[in-house]
């Protein structure tokens, strides 16, 4: 892969890789022999057409799609762990968090108890702790509601800790499923059209937030967005893909000026 030269050349290491992924449904091939690198800290973003696979390579980094071929590699603090194969909890468990294009909140829990149980993962009260209540469970249930505040508080939402999921607007669930996922503690972010249906002022606001994220908690974030402005201004590094493949990879002035790219998904001359 053409990138890892210039990881030794003194970029950040590598945190996720992904090499000869390949996933399909039926006849189709959603992804295609895709070699991809995701370096710590940084914030890239995956963009394509509808249909090139983005979110089936997101499904298969979470253990939600099972690859056809490739395989999957996060450098974890024990070591470079393999993801392909594993079940979605035990990715999470070792440092790999997402949001959905299609927002999954409980929607009856108030926004605390979404962010709370994002923070289960991380528990060390077993199923038996759980039902006897013993000190040490009621500790930790205190420990893990006080974290769940301070999400809710860093993405904006501790006056509404209270509040149903469902009865917040639109772009502060967007913001709930952020801190649920923050609350897992990960080391790799996805981000599945974190702007989708916000406004000017909205999408600006989550510029800043994501920027604020990554400083604050260290998180590196990978994101699917469709909006080309908030890409563009917020992305280090832009990888593309279309139909199944990956077919650039560069900095944003680099994507823009692609001749596969204009071709393929921004629709206009650099």
């Amino acid at each position: 892969m053409t990138e890892t030269g210039a990881a030794g050349a003194g970029r950040a290491p590598v945190l996720f890789e992904a090499r000869g992924l390949s996933a399909g449904f039926g006849g189709l091939r959603a992804l295609d022999t895709v070699d991809l690198l995701v370096f710590a800290g940084e914030i890239a973003a995956l963009i394509g057409p509808n249909g090139a696979g983005k979110t089936t390579l997101f499904n298969c980094l979470t253990g939600l799609c099972l690859p056809s071929a490739g395989e999957l590699h996060l450098q974890s603090p024990s070591g470079r762990r393999r993801l392909d194969g594993l079940t979605p909890n035990r990715i999470t468990a070792l440092g790999v968090a997402r949001t959905f294009q299609n927002i999954r909140l409980f929607p009856e829990m108030t926004a605390l108890e979404n962010v709370m149980v994002g923070r289960h993962v991380r528990t060390r009260a077993g199923v038996l702790g759980a039902l006897l209540r013993g000190p040490g469970t009621r500790a930790e249930e205190r420990e893990i509601k006080a974290l769940a505040l301070g999400f809710l508080a860093k993405v904006g939402l501790a006056a509404a800790a209270d509040e149903p999921a469902a009865s917040l607007p639109y772009g502060l669930q967007r913001r709930l499923e952020i801190a649920r996922a923050l609350a897992t503690r990960p080391l790799l972010l996805l981000l599945d059209e974190p702007a989708a249906g916000m406004n000017p002022r909205e999408t600006a606001e989550l510029d800043e937030l994501i920027r604020r994220l990554r400083s604050d908690e260290g998180v590196t974030i990978l994101l699917i967005e469709h909006d080309m402005r908030l890409v563009m201004n917020l992305a280090e590094r832009i990888i593309v893909l279309d139909c199944g493949r990956v077919i650039a990879t560069g900095t944003p002035r680099q994507v823009r000026s692609n001749p596969a790219v204009v071709r393929a998904y921004l629709g206009e001359q650099p």
